[in-house]
């Protein structure tokens, strides 16, 4: 309460223009029961108002200083502002990121970013545009978007090791993000103890925090707004009965899923074929929603509102003209020789024979063999070169393995020790033969399936042993001559397509650059030789493989991109993700891969965005061999994935 006689020139009173503080400019008393004053508030208007001794309650004198103030909570104060500058940034330019990022992105890219993704809040969202449409652009975009919207600061990329420093270019050149790549060596040389929580921007090795508990509960005591996964269908899972087989990487996508506020799995092919493994994947980003096993037939997802598909038929530009050329596949069906014929049955058998014992194996060695002897099958299938030097490393490596049985028999007599099979070089792999080949790296796989192939046997004792390796021996004996004999018919239909097809040609008769996907290195060596002879230039031909050195491996792409000579390009699946080759536009899958996501896989590698001409891709199958049945296998998998993807389109 303030009396009128208190009321005085310069002082700052609440009361007169309700709670807000004026400052009295002048006072002319009116009697002895009332005064004029005359006031300015603090935007700066004069008033003038008449007060009386009944107005005293509601004056008072306000407190020294300013009617505002720096006074407030500060991170409110922040929150507030930039709540208010985020609601206001779109009305000044809705795409600043890209404006102001060295890209030029697509229809297809823009209305991902900004229609689907960014409305989100939060983000649990799988982009799985067809391969070579531009993920990393659109997951650049949203990045720089969220980061001048100061609505991500801690951003965490996953992804194959072989594509960590692509993702760390890519980030700087394109949008002027500075990402750290982690490595061991930093995280023993951070003072904090933990690089993770102290390294705002990151990439990571999947492999290398999926193998890693250390690494992993350290992740578990930090938090990010935004974690992207590249590849991310190697996050797989699967049942086995009602119960589910979490592999390594699942159980990191759990953990990465809990640690964040945005996750955003990225992948070109999130479906394997088989509906239920689709959907525990999808609990990565609702475990609520996907919880327990999918029942064929009781109902079906719509996931339109976490997955984006869309395929390359359906990309445009901004003339309304198609994004891709067309692409062509092509089944180039070829019948066996009579040689090869004899020797296909004979390697079918022997497989027949020795699974029907390793059905009487238990546990890890089961399956394990089991493995051993599909891939001999399929290496049978690759190339005569291919199956004889698994023969005749499998009948030494056996050959060794029974001299130690009979030293150990004549000095122990027992050779019991030797009815386990162990690899000599020790690899991180489950003890689900399944989970090994989902866990292992394209270079690891390579190195183990060999090992595989070469040792394991269901043989467990000196007289089973020894009989294998008679049978071996044979075989190894046939498969030789088939090879001296230069009998080839695979190699026949190939050698067709290089010198008969006019798509092999420019319109100036000069080569066309051609990519051939083997699944087997021996095949590789043996296409590398008779190409280059082909050819008549070992200069035009180069390979990829599990054991070339991902600083090589870049090399050798770097110069297939460039060097006009270098024509041919044999590879592994290696080379199958996250490779850009677009500058050939022929390819031919010498193997077919069991997995229909490699398929696409391999054909992205050239039907990608900057590719000008039609592609064509060739598959070559055996008449009346597994093989055949697989790529019919193939087909139906590829059919239900395009039932399960085709609503996905949004």
């Amino acid at each position: 309460m303030l009396k009128l006689e208190d009321i005085s020139k310069d002082a700052q009173i609440k009361g007169i223009e309700g709670d807000e503080i004026v400052r009295v400019v002048t006072v002319e008393p009116v009697g002895d029961h009332a005064i004029t004053v005359y006031y300015k508030t603090g935007q700066g208007r004069l008033g003038e108002q008449m007060l009386f001794r009944s107005d005293e309650s509601r004056l008072e004198l306000a407190k020294v200083g300013r009617p505002w103030g720096f006074d407030a909570p500060g991170a409110d104060f922040k929150l507030g502002l930039e709540a208010y500058r985020i609601s206001q940034s779109a009305l000044f330019d809705p795409m600043m990121a890209v404006h102001t990022s060295n890209v030029e992105p697509l229809p297809h890219q823009i209305s991902a970013v900004y229609e689907v993704m960014l409305p989100k809040q939060p983000l649990r969202f799988v982009l799985a545009d067809d391969p070579g449409s531009g993920k990393t652009i659109m997951a650049g975009l949203l990045i720089r978007e969220l980061l001048m919207r100061s609505d991500a600061k801690r951003i965490l990329i996953v992804s194959p090791g072989s594509l960590t420093e692509q993702w760390q270019d890519e980030m700087l050149e394109k949008f002027g993000t500075e990402f750290e790549i982690f490595s061991k060596e930093k995280q023993e040389q951070c003072a904090s103890g933990n690089f993770f929580d102290q390294t705002d921007l990151l990439i990571t090795r999947l492999d290398q925090l999926s193998r890693n508990e250390d690494y992993q509960e350290k992740l578990k005591n930090t938090e990010w707004d935004l974690i992207i996964v590249d590849e991310a269908h190697k996050l797989s899972a699967n049942y086995f009965g009602s119960k589910v087989n979490k592999t390594k990487r699942f159980l990191l996508g759990e953990l990465l899923g809990s640690i964040t506020r945005h996750f955003l799995l990225m992948t070109a092919t999130p479906h394997n074929g088989k509906e239920e493994d689709f959907q525990i994947w999808l609990s990565l980003l609702d475990g609520d929603r996907f919880y327990g096993k999918f029942r064929e037939g009781a109902h079906k997802v719509d996931v339109t509102d976490m997955m984006r598909r869309m395929v390359k038929e359906e990309l445009l530009k901004f003339d309304g003209t198609p994004l891709f050329p067309e692409r062509r596949a092509y089944t180039a069906n070829y019948d066996l020789s009579d040689m090869e014929a004899v020797l296909y049955a004979e390697v079918t058998d022997y497989v027949r024979n020795e699974m029907n014992r390793a059905d009487k194996l238990n546990g890890k060695r089961k399956g394990t063999v089991g493995f051993a002897l599909t891939q001999l099958q399929r290496r049978l299938a690759s190339s005569p070169e291919a199956i004889y030097q698994s023969l005749k490393r499998r009948r030494k490596r056996l050959e060794s393995r029974l001299d130690e049985m009979k030293l150990v028999a004549r000095g122990q007599h027992v050779a019991e020790t030797f009815a386990e099979y162990s690899v000599k070089k020790q690899l991180d792999i489950p003890e689900n033969i399944d989970e090994a080949v989902d866990e292992l790296s394209g270079e690891e796989y390579e190195a183990w399936a060999e090992e595989v192939v070469d040792q394991a046997t269901a043989a467990e004792t000196i007289p089973e042993l020894e009989a294998e390796i008679l049978i071996l021996k044979q075989l190894e004996n046939n498969a030789c001559r088939l090879v001296q004999s230069g009998n080839d018919r695979k190699w026949e239909e190939l050698s067709s397509l290089l010198q008969d097809k006019p798509e092999m040609y420019t319109e100036s008769g000069s080569r066309r650059k051609l990519i051939i996907f083997t699944e087997h290195k021996d095949t590789l060596n043996y296409l590398l030789d008779r190409i280059r002879g082909l050819l008549g230039c070992p200069e035009a031909v180069d390979v990829i493989h599990g054991g070339v050195n991902r600083d090589l491996r870049r090399k050798v792409q770097e110069e297939f991109r460039n060097n006009k000579d270098f024509i041919v390009l044999i590879a592994t699946d290696a080379a199958g993700e996250g490779v850009n080759l677009q500058n050939a536009n022929l390819m031919v899958n010498y193997d077919l891969p069991w997995n229909p996501n490699r398929l696409e896989q391999r054909f992205g590698r050239i039907h990608r965005i900057g590719q000008t001409e039609v592609c064509h891709l060739w598959n070559l199958v055996a008449n009346e061999t597994r093989e055949g049945d697989v790529f019919q296998k193939l087909f139906e998998k590829l059919e239900i994935e395009k039932l399960a993807l085709v609503p996905c389109n949004i």
